[in-house]
């Protein structure tokens, strides 16, 4: 029997101050393994396909397990795997090669991946193993049986965007903000479009609100006959530029500086028209549509073909209330409203809609009863009745078989944790039959179905699973053969650093609610037993969902170096994430700040209670909105929570971007008292635990003004803060040195300050 003397010198709760000053048994975990990328078990196939004539699956891959993806294909005749597409001459993108606009657009799509990151392919009769692929240097064609092309080299500008016809003859692509078409056959390109000046007004790009907040990405959309094509135009004449300064370049000027137009909450948003234009060329028809300064047809959501050459446009009205399919006769602009989505919460914006081939009806997606479901509609937009019902989401429709009478899609009915593929039945002749789930193995799966609905892709993984890559059958999800298989055991990474996947748990907020919680717990063997020093992983705001059954968690690898330290480490989604229903989300209404600390507080008692957690030995870390609720829930509970790391905060609602913000919280003027209890510098005179700021000057999505008026408000009340700053990072810092220096600081300031 040891004495409790022994017993505290090997299970000491202290924090080692640097790996080589380790306790007995605990592993060596470098800092520079949470920014190595990709993840361990993340070097998997991406970017899953099927050939025209479904007798390949292309995908992107690094055989090397870096960022630097190349094309391979795997040939379902003869059973084999090669490399189809390479970068030649090493001309891959690389973050130094990059145009500022696809700079930008990779930050809104949160994009890491180098080399080759997309491709097409060419869906002619006569061209069935020939992709397109986009790269720095221009767009490039591949045939299996020949060498790269260079069909569309960029020269001095950028080539923005480019997608291929539906009947795979042309390539339309944006350069100078204006609309171009390549002819494939004679390689002749033609601008499309004029009349852009490349500061307020720009045609066939997708404005930043579309980009980074409705999750839309494209400006243009080519008719299904490939004859003619769809497009924004983009005014942002009305909207003041917001400047931002380059202040740690050497160099003053134009070039140090960039301004953009910012539609602050309860300001003008830009104007979008929709217009219609041939690919041969001539003059554009514009539909009788302006969204922007008609709070009714305040913005441009989604564009889509119907079968016949019907344009439809989701138009969404200011206050997320009101949704409209609009259907425009695309000879005359003229438009018809054939549906109206209402909601007194809001309107979620899903990619659900989907023409029929027979009939001219469509399928829509609704939450009308609290949750997302499917409904079949004919061609005049009436509700012919419901496809899928009960409580948990639709999240996508993957394929849809007339003849057969089915419809494929990915959901939540085995639980709000996972995703798996359903099918059910498009023309229910009864009551409702319960779909078939399709895909094995618990956990999350992203599908990919082939042209001739026989078959599909699936990538699975979970928090025992790195992502796996399987093909199955699609009439009953057998097996037919694995593609990509890996053992979490087999990954060195893994093995290496010990990565345990956390424990999943449920507990109650104050009102009943049932939240989800995942437990990263030191080993005790090292560090005793519990209580420990612990640190809350938030991010709690809408559209995000943290706890799943997903490889993910497991590959938390701040969360796993915390724990190998012997940091206990939970995260968990309070009310107002994703993937919950309609109700669950809405109790942000109005509210940010509110319930979302005040459940992370639940969390944190549930904790201590459970023996967990050390009472006076809680901090919070989190980034953007994760970042706003770490610096809230510090200042609101100083009794509960000692220390705060606040990365890329939004700290005042009034000075982030009209979409998102009014969505939940409604105009600033119309919701003054949840604005005002909303900003964090409202709560700061009662903070007494220490507060980490860590930010970006040049973010161009949640400026770093958000910060300075909180530093502004400390100061006032006169607390202690500590600020990290990354003069050439936007929204998250890129560089390996950069992100290396963060989290070096973050593991400083939790030792002193847990």
């Amino acid at each position: 029997m040891q004495s409790a003397e022994n017993k505290k010198l090997k299970y000491s709760h202290d924090m080692p101050h640097s790996d080589t000053d380790l306790p007995h048994g605990q592993i060596s975990f470098p800092v520079e393994q949470i920014v190595q990328y990709p993840l361990p078990g993340y070097a998997s196939p991406t970017s899953v396909n099927f050939s025209p004539d479904d007798n390949l699956i292309s995908f992107l891959f690094s055989p090397d397990q870096t960022l630097n993806r190349k094309v391979f294909i795997f040939d379902l005749t003869t059973g084999t795997q090669q490399l189809f597409f390479t970068p030649p001459d090493g001309g891959g993108l690389d973050e130094d090669n990059l145009s500022e606009e696809e700079k930008l657009r990779r930050e809104r799509s949160r994009e890491r991946g180098l080399g080759v990151t997309r491709y097409e392919w060419v869906k002619t009769s006569s061209k069935k193993t020939t992709i397109m692929v986009p790269l720095p240097a221009g767009i490039y064609f591949m045939d299996r049986s020949l060498q790269p092309q260079l069909k569309l080299p960029s020269d001095s500008s950028p080539i923005v965007d480019p997608h291929l016809s539906p009947d795979g003859t042309m390539l339309a692509y944006v350069r100078n903000n204006e609309l171009h078409a390549l002819d494939l056959l004679y390689n002749r390109s033609k601008r499309l479009t004029s009349g852009a000046n490349g500061t307020t007004k720009t045609h066939a790009v997708a404005e930043y609100i579309a980009q980074e907040e409705m999750d839309r990405k494209n400006g243009y959309w080519w008719s299904p006959d490939s004859k003619c094509i769809a497009f924004t135009e983009v005014d942002s004449s009305e909207i003041p530029l917001y400047r931002i300064m380059h202040q740690g370049k050497s160099t003053v000027g134009s070039e140090a500086q960039e301004e953009h137009a910012y539609p602050f909450a309860g300001a003008s948003n830009v104007k979008v028209r929709l217009g219609v234009v041939p690919v041969i060329g001539g003059p554009v028809t514009w539909m009788d549509l302006c969204c922007g300064g008609n709070p009714d047809d305040e913005y441009l959501a989604r564009v889509n073909w119907m079968h016949g050459n019907i344009l439809v446009a989701q138009v969404l009205n200011r206050s997320h209330s009101k949704l409209k399919l609009v259907k425009f006769d695309i000879k005359t602009g003229q438009g018809k409203c054939i549906l109206v989505e209402e909601h007194d919460m809001w309107i979620n914006l899903h990619d659900c809609f989907t023409p029929l081939d027979k009939g001219g009806g469509f399928l829509w997606a609704s939450e009308k009863t609290g949750f997302r479901h499917l409904y079949l509609h004919d061609e005049n937009g009436v509700c012919l009745g419901p496809l899928t019902q009960g409580e948990w989401m639709v999240e996508q429709i993957v394929g849809v078989n007339e003849a057969s009478g089915f419809i494929y899609f990915t959901g939540t009915l085995d639980g709000p944790l996972e995703c798996h593929l359903y099918r059910a039945k498009l023309f229910p002749t009864n009551a409702l039959e319960s779909p078939v789930k399709l895909t094995h193995g618990k956990g999350k799966h992203v599908v990919v179905l082939d042209h001739q609905m026989q078959k599909f892709v699936d990538v699975h993984d979970s928090l025992d699973s790195p992502p796996t890559v399987s093909l199955c059958s699609l009439n009953d999800g057998s097996l037919i053969m694995s593609l990509y298989e890996q053992q979490a055991s087999a990954i060195p990474r893994v093995k290496k650093l010990q990565l345990q996947p956390p424990k999943i748990y449920q507990i109650q907020a104050k009102d009943g609610t049932i939240l989800y919680g995942a437990l990263y717990k030191p080993d005790e063997e090292t560090f005793g037993p519990p209580p420990y020093k612990t640190m809350l992983s938030v991010y709690g705001g809408p559209g995000v969902q943290l706890v799943s059954d997903s490889w993910a968690n497991t590959v938390d690898m701040r969360a796993q170096y915390l724990r190998s330290k012997g940091i206990l480490v939970w995260k968990m989604d309070n009310r107002g994430s994703s993937r919950r229903g309609l109700a669950f989300e809405a109790a942000m209404k109005h509210n940010f700040g509110r319930f979302d600390a005040e459940d992370q507080v639940d969390g944190a008692e549930w904790l201590i209670k459970e023996g967990l957690a050390k009472a006076s030995n809680i901090g919070l870390y989190g980034w953007s909105y994760g970042g706003y609720l770490s610096a809230m829930a510090l200042s609101r509970f100083p009794d509960v929570f000692k220390c705060a790391i606040s990365g890329a905060p939004v700290t005042s609602w009034d000075g982030y971007d009209s979409f998102y913000t009014e969505k939940y919280m409604g105009k600033p003027d119309e919701n003054k008292s949840g604005y005002s209890f909303g900003s964090v510098m409202n709560h700061v005179g009662k903070l007494n635990g220490k507060l980490l700021l860590v930010h970006g000057l040049i973010d161009e999505n949640v400026h770093f003004r958000h910060t300075a008026r909180l530093l502004n408000a400390l100061v006032g009340a006169r607390k202690v803060y500590e600020l990290l700053i990354f003069p050439d990072a936007r929204h998250m810092p890129r560089p390996l040195k950069d992100r290396l220096y963060m989290e070096e600081r973050i593991w400083d300031f939790i030792q002193r300050s847990l």
